[in-house]
């Protein structure tokens, strides 16, 4: 039989109709769309397509709109952009919990050795001191502490901002456990200072709405992989009149922005993707959220004790990170058959490895050792989620006996 996927965080399966679209650009219209021919007119043609239907899913106009290999990338633009720009002395606030395509780009450009750490208080990592090979080193960054949900406020980020902040980096949903973040009120408390805003929107495109004027942000980042579409492409929208330092130096691909000839089969993917997201996000969503729920009370039905990670209210309709107090995510993953999900925590012999998200939420150690992340995707069917909790349910108890219930 074939596993149950609950690990649509992770990547999701190319949609049907997304391959679809794909196949012309294998089998046939193969030209480069900077030729002037009619082969890379075709091409040029699929290229603006797609990037008409990304900027439509966003609310943005089209040439806001920068294809990218995916979202790290995209990442890396936004904010090496605008610190690269600015030079050094830069001040950049992100927050915690955020993915590592944010986290370590400032990392990188503050020079930091360890993870910024945000227990509890504010973490100013300052600049190395000696000669940075690239003006792009040499920034300072605060790295924003969260709250038991993960959630970062608009005061933190204002309180945050100096006299040299030239970005703030929120993410909008979180990878791991689901909290939706207050991005439009981050991005007011920073515009009203004159501060841009960048969010990775990695996880909640194709999720919930994602409008750039609704979250009011300047920078944007999604991954192709993450919204059924394939991997190796991503967008970034950037803001009219918003000015980065080139990431990628060559010819003059994507209006002047990234240099490189355009993956016109990836593109016509990502664009179809968003098409379908346009077309039927409401449906998914309402898909999910019940996938999700019924999972959840399987679990808490068998685990009165269980606990889920993440915003009460503001999470993704797909995610669900639990926590089975006494338990060894890690080993209870070896023993599911049949079920793929991922853990929280990584258990060796000598040490607990936790997820940086859970160790800024401060879950305690007896809950985040136990953590799976379970996130479920539009082709989840109910048999899948009462075969999958059945599954958790034997591994679960077969570890902690006391934690079922009786």
């Amino acid at each position: 039989m074939t596993p149950v996927y609950l690990d649509y965080n992770a990547t999701t399966p190319i949609d049907p109709a997304v391959a679809e679209a794909m196949l012309p650009f294998i089998h046939q219209h193969f030209g480069n769309p900077s030729s002037g021919h009619e082969y890379g007119q075709r091409a040029r043609q699929a290229v603006e397509e797609a990037r008409h239907e990304v900027a439509a899913l966003l609310g943005c106009h089209d040439d806001e709109i920068v294809f990218t290999s995916g979202g790290t990338e995209a990442n890396n633009y936004a904010i090496k952009g605008i610190a690269g720009l600015a030079g050094p002395g830069a001040h950049i606030i992100t927050s915690a919990v955020e993915h590592p395509a944010v986290i370590e780009v400032c990392r990188f450009l503050s020079g930091s050795a360890p993870p910024p750490k945000a227990l509890g208080q504010v973490t100013e990592v300052e600049p190395e001191g000696g000669e940075f090979h690239t003006k792009t080193r040499g920034c300072s960054l605060t790295c924003l502490p969260v709250d038991e949900h993960g959630m970062v406020t608009a005061r933190q980020v204002a309180d945050a901002i100096t006299g040299n902040t030239v970005l703030v980096t929120i993410m909008h949903a979180n990878n791991e456990v689901g909290t939706i973040e207050p991005i439009r009120e981050i991005a007011d408390a920073a515009h009203a200072r004159g501060i841009p805003v960048h969010t990775d929107c990695a996880q909640s495109v194709g999720k919930i709405p994602v409008n750039v004027d609704d979250l009011g942000v300047d920078l944007l980042s999604i991954a192709g992989h993450k919204l059924y579409s394939p991997k190796g492409v991503g967008a970034l929208y950037v803001r009219r009149g918003v000015a980065l330092e080139k990431l990628m130096h060559g010819a003059g691909h994507e209006n002047n922005w990234r240099a490189g000839t355009e993956n016109v089969i990836l593109i016509a993917g990502l664009g179809q993707a968003c098409r379908l997201i346009r077309d039927n996000l409401a449906s998914y969503e309402e898909h999910m959220k019940r996938m999700r729920d019924r999972l959840e009370t399987a679990l808490r039905d068998a685990f009165p004790g269980l606990h889920v990670n993440g915003h009460p209210r503001n999470r993704l309709p797909n995610t669900s990170s639990v926590s089975f107090p006494g338990a060894e995510a890690n080993h209870v993953l070896d023993q599911l058959d049949g079920v793929a999900a991922s853990a929280g925590a990584a258990c060796h012999s000598d040490r607990v490895e936790l997820s940086s998200v859970l160790e800024a939420m401060r879950v305690p150690l007896e809950y985040a050792k136990g953590t799976i992340r379970l996130s479920v995707g539009r082709y989840t069917t109910p048999d899948e989620i009462d075969r999958a909790a059945a599954e958790i349910v034997r591994i679960v108890t077969s570890q902690i006996p006391s934690l079922a219930a009786s």
